[in-house]
């Protein structure tokens, strides 16, 4: 069946598909299984698609978008699995703004129940000019495989106590120091569910490569898929001749997308040479302090995020031993620290 899309997920950008595709009846209950389907519904909130130029638009009831099939984890948003059968007809739900679909579990009342999607079947792609029989589009087609190992490029890592601690603010205020001081800086996203507003900031800020995990070919990052997207980021990054990475994870860092074998993985961690930890508040600093030191052997370099917004959250930082800029009001106090810490990675 050949099919007009509406809309195109950021998800897919792998594939650079274009408005009209062709699709197959049967899917591939897979995650990374790129689909079309029919929004059912209106909403209010929590009612967009980001496109595959990181631009967010409206959805409404009848659009014929395409996403891919996966899986989300997230304590404010979204709790869905991927479903272990799917067939044209079926209902999915998106799960998120990147084009994630599978089944709802659970969701915050702050963004409603999810759209349903109705399910078109899987989009085909003709990787051989002329060749008339198509194959099941993934998102892992044509994504990145990473690079041969090399000396490690200085990564500063930006952890969360949560979602929406003020990772991206940091991540984007070091890049932006890191690039004025004359690095060439790569931005990284390593963990979380597919989106490519975080990494578009950081470009914006002044990164001059930057990739997320869904370029490594993965549409939500668990246990079982961060370590090896985190070292197809690094590698890659390093490749396009970057001199320092700040990486973020997403979610945090006792959340369910990775972080932790990612901070456990001991190829991953000796590219480090800062840890910045996002806190919403002063329990979350004392236990992300701590949980990063007991799990992980990590010492905090510095605590910014909300926790950081006035003196009373800076008192108590500093009380700990601890520095404590927010990216917001002293971003350039946490650019200096940072840079400090990578200049001497580097030996310089």
């Amino acid at each position: 069946m050949r099919i007009h899309l509406d809309k195109i997920a950021s998800i897919t950008r792998n594939l650079s598909l274009g408005r009209w595709v062709t699709l197959s009846p049967e899917v591939e209950a897979r995650e990374g299984a790129v689909i079309a389907g029919r929004i059912h519904g209106e909403k209010a909130v929590y009612n967009q698609l980001e496109d595959v130029h990181g631009r967010m638009s409206a959805l409404h009831d009848g659009d014929i978008v395409v996403g891919a099939l996966g899986h989300r984890n997230a304590l404010q948003g979204y709790e869905g699995v991927l479903p272990t059968a799917v067939a044209s007809g079926d209902r999915l739900h998106l799960l998120n703004l990147g084009g994630v679909m599978g089944h709802c579990v659970s969701h915050n009342p702050g963004v409603g129940a999810p759209f349903e999607v109705e399910v078109l079947g899987q989009v085909l792609v003709f990787p051989q000019f002329g060749n008339r029989l198509g194959q099941p589009a993934f998102i892992q087609s044509s994504a990145l495989q990473g690079k041969p190992a090399s000396a490690p490029v200085p990564v500063v890592f930006v952890a969360g106590t949560c979602m929406n601690s003020g990772k991206t603010l940091a991540a984007c205020a070091l890049i932006r120091a890191l690039s004025q001081a004359g690095f060439s800086v790569g931005g990284a996203k390593l963990t979380g569910v597919s989106l490519m507003r975080d990494i578009l900031a950081m470009q914006d800020y002044g990164a001059d490569a930057i990739i997320d995990f869904t370029d490594a070919g993965v549409a939500c990052t668990g246990p079982d898929t961060a370590v090896a997207a985190a070292r197809v980021i690094f590698t890659e990054l390093a490749a396009r001749g970057v001199n320092v990475i700040v990486a973020e994870t997403g979610d945090g860092i006792l959340g369910e997308y990775g972080v932790q074998a990612v901070l456990s993985d001991p190829d991953l961690v000796r590219w480090g040479a800062a840890m910045v930890l996002c806190a919403n508040d002063p329990v979350g600093v004392v236990g992300g302090v701590r949980h990063l030191k007991q799990a992980f052997g990590l010492d905090v370099d510095v605590v910014a995020g909300p926790a950081t917004d006035n003196r009373v959250g800076i008192r108590f930082v500093e009380s700990l031993g601890l520095p404590a800029w927010n990216a917001r009001n002293n971003p350039k106090e946490l650019g200096e620290l940072v840079l400090a810490k990578v200049r001497t990675s580097k030996g310089v």
